[in-house]
């Protein structure tokens, strides 16, 4: 039913305001973080918490969550508003399309009635005209006339009156608009609606397709203010989270305790920037404490701690690219074994590469969800790519693997899963180190070398370099500021510490 909830100009809102609520997670769990007893064993030394009333919190949840639409707009390229799907079976749609059939019920009751009553059916053009008008920009001053002159409710109403209403005429008036203000995608829901010939289904139809051309006009609209958004963004972020700090001045402790870890780590590695050990390190740059604390998020355990702050709303992307990286880390490593194992045989084989990784790819693509056992899934890839091997070979000549060689094979592929695994370290310090390259690198617009025995996923590794670069540049742009100053009293702590000892 059309109601005013359901139309399109109130779907865009709140789609919006869900699409924001996708991210108030984030800001709701800063508040938490701010609170007393809130996570205590896990709490660095907080600032004195000073009360707000429930107004102030509430101005700046909003302001948080019109933050955290603004970033997901920016950092996601593909963020769309999309429609409101009410879960199947819950109450709301039970209530939802209860109310709608009551309501096409009553229109198509009075249609019937003898002489026709068209009171719900002028209300409903009534909404379509204003629809319509919608779509409209300043230089449409035809189609604006054309839609005014055509559905001229006080002339509808009179025609109603007189028995002279004729409604197909009006629908089909619609549909030729709906069919010029429509995007090129909607042209075949356009014609679907050129067949239907009962008023009541033609109605819903239309309205179903007018919800479409809405949230259409809504991503356009996006696609229009991105650039324009991108360069406002940083400092509207910035400003932001700095309303959110003079409410809640504790909310950086979790971000103090990041970086706090990444400054320890540095020096108890004895490394310099370029992660290189070194006897008599220089001292810590900031951006090689930024570079390293980011590297790390790629390695956090999400059960356990948690997040920093300024990257909250990004939690789920750095998961994302944690989950790939893991990936890449396994699916480098057996095809390494593979190729150490097997030997000078299948070097060089055209397309055997892509096929053994195509298969290991099919049986990790589950890998991080409850129900995957990384030991019954290496197991079944060995067997697989000992039978691929032994035909690959024998299609080229050579002897198949024995079965001393698809024993070792078999038992070096399942021995992966370990976490002291020689190779398994190595693919994943070299992913790590290309990774924290391209952050070093990327200012300079040159991606890294790749590392020895990464060449089989060197397109994976090196569009989620790009993706991580991305993501980490933007939030040190917004952040940099608090970052400084956390790290100019954290040093300054230190050197003084140091001189009274």
């Amino acid at each position: 039913m059309p109601r005013e909830a359901d139309h399109p100009e109130c779907r865009g809102d709140k789609e919006s305001k869900e699409e924001g609520g996708a991210q108030d997670g984030a800001e709701e769990t800063v508040r938490k973080r701010s609170t007393p007893g809130s996570q205590v064993a896990n709490t660095p030394q907080a600032s004195p918490l000073r009360f707000v009333s429930k107004e102030e919190l509430m101005e700046t949840a909003k302001g948080l969550s019109n933050m955290a639409l603004a970033h997901e707009i920016i950092v996601n390229p593909t963020f769309q508003v999309k429609p409101t799907e009410l879960p199947e079976g819950s109450f709301e749609r039970r209530v939802k399309e209860i109310m709608q059939k009551a309501f096409w019920d009553v229109l198509e009751e009075q249609l019937k009635d003898d002489p026709p009553c068209y009171d719900h059916a002028i209300k409903l053009l009534a909404e379509i005209k204003e629809i319509l008008l919608s779509f409209l920009r300043p230089c449409h001053d035809r189609q604006r006339s054309s839609i005014e002159e055509v559905l001229d409710l006080p002339l509808v109403r009179q025609q109603a009156e007189n028995g002279a209403l004729d409604m197909g005429r009006l629908s089909q008036f619609v549909i030729r608009m709906m069919g010029l203000l429509c995007a090129p995608s909607r042209d075949e829901d356009i014609d679907k609606l050129k067949d239907i010939t009962d008023v009541v289904p033609l109605f819903k139809a239309i309205f179903s397709v007018l919800d479409l051309m809405k949230l259409d006009m809504a991503n356009v609209a996006l696609s229009s203010i991105r650039p324009h958004l991108m360069q406002q963004s940083v400092e509207y972020e910035r400003n932001k989270f700095h309303q959110f700090l003079e409410k809640q001045p504790n909310a950086l402790d979790y971000t103090e305790k990041w970086l706090e870890e990444a400054v320890k780590y540095l020096r108890e590695s004895g490394r310099d920037g370029s992660g290189a050990a070194s006897s008599d390190p220089p001292p810590l740059l900031p951006v090689d404490i930024h570079n390293h604390a980011y590297l790390r998020l790629l390695r956090w355990d999400h059960s356990s701690d948690p997040f920093p702050e300024t990257v909250l709303m990004d939690q789920a992307r750095f998961q994302e690219m944690q989950q790939e990286a893991d990936r890449l880390v396994l699916l480098s490593s057996v095809l390494l074994i593979v190729y150490t194992t097997t030997g000078e045989a299948i070097s060089g084989l055209p397309g055997l590469m892509e096929t053994l990784k195509s298969t290991v790819n099919v049986m990790l693509a589950d890998m991080h969800t409850p129900s995957f056992s990384a030991e019954e899934a290496l197991a079944t890839i060995g067997e697989k790519l000992c039978v691929e091997l032994s035909q690959c070979l024998s299609q080229h000549g050579y002897s198949p693997l024995s079965a001393d060689r698809r024993g070792i094979l078999m038992g070096q592929i399942s021995a992966t899963v370990q976490p002291d695994n020689t190779v398994h370290k190595l693919m994943d310090s070299r992913v790590q180190t290309y990774l924290l390259a391209s952050l070093e690198s990327s200012q300079h617009k040159s991606p890294p070398p790749l590392p020895g025995g990464l060449a089989p996923v060197g397109r994976e590794l090196t569009e989620l370099a790009v993706h991580f670069s991305r993501l980490v540049n933007f939030n040190k742009l917004v952040f940099s500021p608090f970052y400084q100053k956390i790290l100019q009293s954290m040093l300054t702590a230190e050197e003084a510490g140091g001189t009274e000892t």
